[in-house]
């Protein structure tokens, strides 16, 4: 493959190449700063077949639909790239969602924020909680839902549900629909609740680093930073947060302080880090 077909989708976006320019990757970035990157392998039937291309999120994983191609024997590398940011941007209201649903209530399942899964179990009260089917490509659409506790409790749910799911607006937030369904506020995460001994860190998912003398004075130490979003407050290991920031391309260092943007809310975050003489 020619080089200067990278030039057309500009070399600020290149992350790898392969030696022999079989393998590449680019950098795409959503309107919400989230970084995607795209991989492209190319072989020998390469322009008159389409190339095999593969996707992710930087933080968290996956996508909840695989990136269909679109190719025809005038298409180009810059075309792939195109379609693939087209494909990020239509699946930015679906991710807002879900970042709306993590941080507003009690999410049971997945016990971590992903992006893959378009369901999210949310806890209503005790021993009762809903599964919600969230619409990837209509995410603020009434979702399907199934109730799980005991037949008294799934009945009166499921009775409100029906009674009150005409009040559902799409023009709403998730979040305010669910309220509007239930006529109350449903519990929030355990990680906003003030009285909470510890939170784990929304990286490593561990509440203390390792026991390790690598790691020096934060050896074993417990979450040390927390996002100033009021609606994200999630807490991390100052560790943890510096080394997946290290891995963003965007990120900017001054002197012994990273800044870039939280990996749940995507607002602007500053860590200092520790320096080795």
């Amino acid at each position: 493959m020619d080089v200067r077909k990278v030039e057309e989708v500009g070399w600020e976006h290149l992350v790898k190449m392969g030696e022999n320019l079989t393998f590449l990757s680019f950098r795409v970035m959503d309107t919400k700063g989230r970084v995607h990157i795209l991989e492209i392998t190319l072989d020998e039937t390469y322009p008159r077949c389409p190339p095999s291309v593969s996707w992710s999120i930087s933080c968290p994983q996956d996508v909840p639909y695989n990136f269909s191609l679109e190719w025809s024997s005038h298409s180009k590398l810059r075309d792939v790239v195109q379609q693939f940011q087209k494909h990020v941007d239509k699946l930015h209201d679906f991710w807002s969602t879900l970042d709306d649903i993590d941080r507003s209530f009690w999410v049971t399942d997945p016990k971590h924020s992903h992006y893959a899964m378009s369901y999210r179990q949310i806890k209503l009260g005790n021993d009762c909680s809903i599964i919600l089917s969230i619409n990837a490509n209509d995410p603020l659409s009434l979702p399907e839902c199934r109730f799980l506790g005991s037949d008294t409790t799934v009945n009166f749910l499921r009775d409100i549900w029906k009674r009150n799911c005409k009040r559902w607006a799409k023009a709403k937030s998730f979040p305010e629909n669910l309220a509007r369904v239930f006529d109350t506020q449903l519990p929030q995460p355990p990680h906003v609740q003030k009285n909470e001994e510890q939170v784990e860190c929304g990286i490593c998912y561990a509440q203390y680093l390792p026991i390790d003398d690598e790691l020096g004075a934060k050896s074993g130490s417990a979450t040390d930073y927390t996002c100033e979003n009021g609606n994200c407050n999630r807490a991390f290991h100052s560790v943890c947060l510096g080394d997946w920031l290290r891995s963003i391309t965007t990120t900017r260092q001054s002197f012994n302080v990273l800044f870039g943007n939280c990996p749940y809310c995507s607002d602007p975050i500053a860590v200092k880090i520790s320096t080795k003489t």
